[in-house]
């Protein structure tokens, strides 16, 4: 992605062009541009080829999208969202596979990191877990975030870890229910509609009121700021918070979850 990016400023400068005068001839402006020339930012294919008409590169801009190592489309443990989330008015996920990384206790967080396959060497686990627990200051920095969980029932009843390991999960949930700023609800398997059957997600608000949204799958992760995409999975997370327990129901089951262990 930094290369690409680098490519881009280098066609623009020997074409004498500033990153307002491209953008002007593009379907994005000055800002997104410069993310891109700075690597933040992925180069879609169909602006690559706008680029390379503008430019006169003859392709290379398409050809280098297009052929882009799969480590480079998608950066190593989503810099670009942590740099946002550490900065972030507001916060709302929804998780159905693992309790979300901002709630989790070390002895949880390094299941969920052994669990990887292929397997982290030691030096790697290590760092991750170490990464992990340290993404959770955000919870207790002032002013504190505004950060909403929905979590999937069935989440809490893996026993990743062990019992012990579980036990110990739940009743740091409840006890992260009661931050300023923080809600924790759960999603109950009794509901007849359930509005996060597509996966989980995270939305976030940054402090100069941008939105993003941010998905991770099995190759790796997405981060975007388009409106339609944002506007939808706000929608969506709006829905499940209706359908999920309230937060002080969510409280009374963790409890009871914890204590039947």
């Amino acid at each position: 992605m930094r290369l690409v990016g680098a490519l881009v400023g280098q066609f623009r400068r020997k074409a004498h062009m500033t990153q307002r005068a491209l953008s002007e001839h593009l379907p994005i402006d000055e800002e997104t541009v410069a993310s891109i020339e700075q690597g933040r930012r992925n180069l879609q294919p169909d602006v690559a080829e706008i680029m390379d008409q503008v430019l006169g590169t003859k392709g290379a801009l398409a050809v280098a999208v297009e052929n882009l190592p799969e480590v480079d489309k998608y950066p190593l443990y989503a810099e670009e969202f942590m740099r946002y989330e550490r900065e972030a008015l507001s916060r709302s996920a929804f998780d159905a596979v693992a309790v979300p990384g901002l709630l989790q206790t070390e002895r949880y967080a390094r299941a969920a990191f052994a669990s990887a396959v292929p397997p982290f060497d030691d030096e790697e686990y290590e760092a991750a877990v170490t990464a992990r627990l340290e993404r959770q200051a955000v919870l207790h920095r002032k002013p504190p975030l505004v950060a909403s969980f929905v979590i999937a029932q069935g989440v809490l009843m893996q026993q990743l870890g062990g019992a012990a390991v579980l036990k110990e999960q739940l009743r740091h949930l409840r006890a992260c229910a009661d931050l300023p700023g923080v809600s924790v609800q759960i999603m109950p398997f009794e509901r007849p509609l359930h509005a996060g059957l597509s996966g989980p997600f995270v939305l976030v608000e940054t402090a100069d009121h941008q939105q993003y949204a941010y998905v991770e799958h099995q190759r790796g992760s997405q981060l975007t700021d388009d409106p339609a995409t944002v506007t939808a999975l706000n929608q969506r997370y709006g829905m499940l918070r209706t359908q999920a327990l309230n937060t002080e129901e969510t409280k009374g089951l963790l409890e009871r979850m914890a204590g039947e262990l």
